[in-house]
Formats: C-alpha cells, sequence, structure tokens
C-alpha cells in the first residue's frame, strides 16, 4: 500500500470515526427545526385568533384539520370557551352592575335565551339547553324552560362536548294560577289587594298580583342570583318545614342592590357579607307577621322589589361601623343610603324608596330599606 493511499484511508477511517454532525450541518438543521417550530406555532395561533375573533363561528369542521388548511376550523375546546365567555360577559342580562346572575323568564312569556344572552347567531352544530338544579338528569331546550316552572343551569352543547355557564340561572315562576285560597300545595301565601283596595295613586300595574312564584327548595335556596345575593336570601320568614316555598323576585332590585355595593366600595367602604333582614315577604306574613308596626299594606317587599339589609364583613350578625367612629349608630346606615342615593342619580330607571332605620335593641343592629318602586320616596 502506499503511501498516498494509506493517507487517504486514513482521513475516510477518521470521518466514520467521527460522531455527529459537522458544525456547518448541525446550524442548518437547528435552523430547520426553528423554523418548522416557527410554522406551528403561527397556525395554532391563527386558530385561537379566529376563535376569539369576530363574525360567525363555524363549529363543523374537524378538529384535526391542519392548521394551514384556509378551510380549518378553530378546535370546539376553544369555540366553546368563546361562546361561554360572551355569554356570561358581555350579556345584557347581567344588568348596569355586570353582576346578576340570573334571567328570571314569565309565566307564558317565550323565552329567546341565545338573543338574551347576546349571542344573535349560534353557529352550526352548537345548541343551549337547560338542566333542572333540583334534578341535573332534567334537560329542555330553552324554550320549553320558559313553559315549565323550575330553577334552571344553561349549558352548551357542541356534538359531545358541554361547557355550563356557571355565573347563570334561569328562574321560571309557577303561574299564579296555581294559587288556590292564598296557597299553594301547603306554603301560605295570602292574597294581594285588588286595584279598588289601594290607595289611587296605587291603582297601577306596577302594584297588581304577580304573575307566578319561584319555588325554593333546600336544594337550590342557596343559589346565588346575584354576586351577593342567594335565591335564599328572599324568603319569607315562618312555615320553617313547609318545602318548596315561593318568592318573588326582581332583577331590578338586584341590579340596583350590586350597584349600591360597588358604590360602597367607590367609597372605600367593602362590601364582603351583607345580612339580609327582610327581602320578599309574602302578603299573609306581613299583615301578620312579626312586628308589623310601620309596614303598608302595599308594601313593595310583596312584589320581590325590596329589600332590607346591611353590611356584614365581620360576620357578628349586625351593621359594620361603617362610619369609622368606633360604634354603630343610624349613620352607619346613612352611608348606606347616600351610596344607594347615589346609584339613583346615576340610573333614573331605578328610582325607589330608601329608608334609614336606627339599632333596635334586642332587634337588630340598624338597616337599610331600599326598594325600585319607579318613584320617589325618603323616611
Amino acid at each position: 500500500m502506499t503511501d498516498d493511499t494509506r493517507s487517504r484511508l486514513g482521513r475516510l477511517l477518521a470521518r466514520l470515526e467521527r460522531p455527529g454532525l459537522s458544525p456547518r450541518k448541525t446550524r442548518l438543521l437547528d435552523g430547520l427545526l426553528i423554523l418548522v417550530v416557527a410554522l406551528f406555532t403561527a397556525g395554532w395561533g391563527l386558530v385561537i385568533a379566529r376563535a376569539d375573533g369576530p363574525g360567525p363561528l363555524a363549529l363543523s369542521r374537524e378538529l384535526t384539520a391542519s392548521p394551514f388548511d384556509a378551510d380549518a376550523g378553530p378546535p370546539v375546546a376553544y369555540l366553546l370557551d368563546r361562546l361561554v365567555r360572551d355569554a356570561e360577559e358581555g350579556a345584557r342580562w347581567r344588568g348596569h352592575s355586570g353582576a346578576v346572575r340570573a334571567i328570571i323568564a314569565e309565566p307564558g312569556d317565550s323565552l329567546v335565551l341565545a338573543d338574551t344572552l347576546g349571542l344573535d347567531s349560534l353557529p352550526p352544530l352548537a345548541m343551549l339547553e337547560v338542566q333542572q338544579v333540583d334534578s341535573p338528569g332534567v334537560r329542555s331546550t330553552p324554550e320549553r324552560a320558559a313553559e315549565r316552572p323550575g330553577v334552571w343551569n344553561v349549558v352548551v352543547r357542541v356534538q359531545d362536548e358541554v361547557r355550563r355557564l356557571t355565573n347563570l340561572s334561569v328562574l321560571t315562576p309557577v303561574p299564579a294560577e296555581r294559587s288556590e285560597g292564598g296557597r299553594i300545595g301547603r306554603y301560605l301565601i295570602g292574597e294581594w289587594p285588588s286595584r279598588s283596595e289601594r290607595p289611587a295613586k296605587l291603582r297601577t300595574p306596577e302594584y297588581d298580583a304577580p304573575r307566578g312564584f319561584i319555588a325554593v327548595t333546600p336544594a337550590n335556596r342557596d343559589l346565588p342570583i346575584s354576586d351577593h345575593l342567594t335565591l335564599g336570601d328572599f324568603l319569607t320568614k315562618g312555615q320553617a318545614d313547609v318545602w318548596p316555598k315561593y318568592v318573588v323576585v326582581s332583577p331590578r332590585i338586584l341590579d340596583k342592590l350590586e350597584l349600591t355595593f360597588q358604590e360602597l366600595e367607590a367609597r372605600g367602604h367593602p362590601v364582603e357579607d351583607v345580612g339580609i333582614i327582610s327581602a320578599f315577604r309574602t302578603p299573609h306574613y306581613n299583615a301578620s307577621g312579626g312586628n308589623t308596626a310601620g309596614r303598608g299594606s302595599v308594601s313593595r317587599h310583596m312584589y320581590g322589589d325590596a329589600v332590607d339589609f346591611y353590611i356584614d364583613n365581620d360576620g357578628n350578625g349586625g351593621m359594620d361601623d361603617l362610619d369609622g367612629d368606633g360604634q354603630v349608630t343610624k349613620s352607619d346606615a346613612r352611608v348606606i343610603a347616600e351610596a344607594a342615593a347615589a346609584v339613583e342619580e346615576q340610573y333614573p330607571e331605578y328610582v325607589g324608596g330608601i329608608g334609614v332605620y336606627s339599632p333596635s335593641p334586642g332587634a337588630h343592629s340598624g338597616f337599610v330599606h331600599v326598594d325600585a318602586r319607579g318613584y320617589r320616596a325618603r323616611w
């Protein structure tokens, strides 16, 4: 073997023994991998952006479609999240406060839930369903929920994927016609005064008997209907062992109260817990239950748009020292009343009554009455 042959063979063996790629090839491979990752990242970024962007959604495309395909649609998970977010965050039903969590469908009314939620047109294959809170296995379409009394959760379904709207319930009242002799079943409600029995200035539709009553059970009494209030907060005192009970709730008072809480917080008074003294009162209880001194025969409590309450962040069952003077007095209730009055100035459609009550030894530590009766009243 010649020296030249031996030299070439040595160089060949050296290359074969050297592991890996040359520095130049390594740089080329690294660049190619970075380019591939960047392309996939950009493609999936476009998918997500299309799921969050404006315009109608196309849910009927295959989830496994390539993100680089011009006809590829966003995955169902992203689209469901967008639908739920749009319904929970941007809907008119949440009120001016953005803190209302319930839609109340009057008996016999048509419930076009997609429009109510701000989902003006559902994409193909998407649908809204409602499920009874007391019996989750009972499902219905939103339109049927308006006809069938109950408390309903709302879900968005796309094929086999489901998302529940956690901040929304639909409350469908029992029609008032089911009341017989002032009762629904065993629950005593009483009778509302007719127009001829009311003062002349109160012979308006706002003081007519409610069209229906929301059934409250042990299973749904803790259901949030706004950020600070539950369905059970509206229960009338008494008849402890009778279920279901029945209440009337006005979405107007829910929104007005939440706006009042927000106004209090803007003024430096956090609202973590609200104590409820009285919300809905049946005509029977309003006339005869507890201390009836000072109650009107046509109290707004009988119409579900009045609440007596106090701020109780320390959880001691009484009014907090809101004015910071070291004691609980009528002036603490005035702090709340001033916030409620400010809400009425900003939202005239919620004008109503505001009453301030002093602490009463052995009874309560002061409270504020707020209602949405439609005209101004102060005491």
